[in-house]
């Protein structure tokens, strides 16, 4: 028999979905399944999409432009431009969804054996993306017990070597929902310029700051302009995931071109999805007020109950709609797992990614879940409920 890759088997399962058998077992015994484990939004994708899909006027769903409509990458243009995000059309390549961004940025930028410095915990599909492309992430732990804040700059100095050829960040963060601040921008702004690496800068999440501060994106710190790879996406703003429509923006015209090779191997991003994303830039003012609010709302919410139930602690996020907590739990794996396995509290269950997925470093993460804030507010107080009958019964409690 022939075998899998090496890759293949390095490939890390994902925490968010690994556990999805369990969860639909759970519900086929009828258990009520709180599902907090994945950014998917329950909110509803505005109206201007479902109008656009209606009045399609075209008799071939043909290819697209490999970078994606030229028509939509104006839109993209004018929407950066409310952020202060100053870039051209052509500085715009639409992917299919986020991920592929990233992947296409890895590919594009990094040889095996390169090595990328991230904060953890992190985003999961950044390690997935990595190995796909030989390169290697390289971590520095952020802390539950100061908010997740960025690492000091001295912990990234000491894990540049020769084989580093970038820095990547995910602003606001997800699994943490921090928020970077401009003293922490620039002081990576300084080691980017510093060692000459790329800034690989994940902003899908840019419409969910809650601080009252100014968003800073990376295309704001001067003097790197050329060396930024922004990622985006319209999945959460827009709440339509299934779309599949990112974005990939450099001004590196040189990158561009390395990355619109890989474009053209895939063909073209969803022309379907992009008639969407095109038609949901215009997603009025109110709605997009409307999905934010909610969003605090939740994040009031789920934070307070979550403090009040013993020994559980959340930092509050300040960004995205996800928190990382940590439980009295011996392994949050295990209490994941035996949550949807064999637990039930009036005939309901919760699902959550546990945090240990989120890390690189061995054994950082063993207490701590993630959980989105994708259900309305009874919802979530229901599943916090139940969050605290399950930690009343687990066998693996630690006090």
């Amino acid at each position: 028999m022939p075998t899998v890759s090496k890759r293949g088997i390095e490939m890390p399962a994902s925490p968010i979905r690994r556990l999805v058998p369990l969860a639909v077992g759970a519900m086929q015994r009828g258990t009520k399944v709180y599902r907090l484990n994945i950014g998917q939004p329950d909110l509803p994708t505005p109206p201007e999409a479902f109008e656009a899909l209606r009045h399609i006027d075209r008799d071939v769903l043909e290819y697209s432009p490999s970078d994606g409509f030229l028509s939509l990458r104006e839109k993209l243009r004018e929407y950066y431009r409310r952020f202060n995000i100053e870039v051209e059309t052509d500085d715009i390549i639409v992917t299919c969804g986020g991920s592929e961004a990233v992947l296409f940025a890895f590919m594009a930028c990094l040889d095996p054996g390169d090595e990328i410095i991230v904060p953890e915990p992190a985003y999961a599909n950044y390690m997935a993306f990595a190995i796909s492309a030989g390169a290697k992430i390289v971590t520095v732990p952020s802390s539950i017990d100061d908010g997740f804040r960025l690492p000091p700059v001295e912990k990234f100095e000491a894990l540049i070597t020769p084989r580093t050829k970038g820095i990547l960040i995910c602003n606001p963060n997800n699994p943490t929902g921090y928020l970077y601040t401009m003293k922490e921008m620039l002081q990576i702004r300084d080691m980017v310029k510093t060692h000459n690496l790329y800034l690989f800068s994940d902003e899908v999440y840019r419409e969910f700051c809650y601080t009252g501060a100014p968003y800073i994106s990376a295309f704001h710190l001067p003097g790197i302009e050329e060396q930024v790879v922004l990622i985006d996406s319209v999945s959460k703003r827009y709440n339509e995931c299934g779309i599949r429509i990112g974005a990939l923006i450099t001004k590196d015209k040189e990158l561009r071109k390395t990355v619109m090779k890989f474009c053209q191997a895939r063909l073209s991003p969803p022309l379907l999805g992009q008639i969407v994303a095109e038609a949901s830039i215009d997603a009025s003012r109110e709605y997009m007020l409307e999905t934010y609010n909610e969003y605090v709302e939740r994040r009031n919410l789920l934070i307070d109950e979550i403090n009040k139930i013993p020994g559980c602690y959340s930092p509050i996020p300040m960004g995205a709609f996800y928190t990382v907590a940590r439980l009295p739990v011996d392994d949050a794996d295990k209490f994941c797992q035996w949550c949807l396995r064999e637990f039930e509290y009036e005939g309901q269950t919760v699902f959550m990614a546990p945090a240990s997925g989120f890390y690189s470093t061995p054994g950082l993460g063993l207490d701590q879940v993630r959980i989105a804030y994708v259900l309305e507010k009874d919802e979530l107080r229901a599943a916090m409920k139940v969050l605290r009958k399950a930690l009343e019964a687990y066998p693996g409690r630690v006090d």
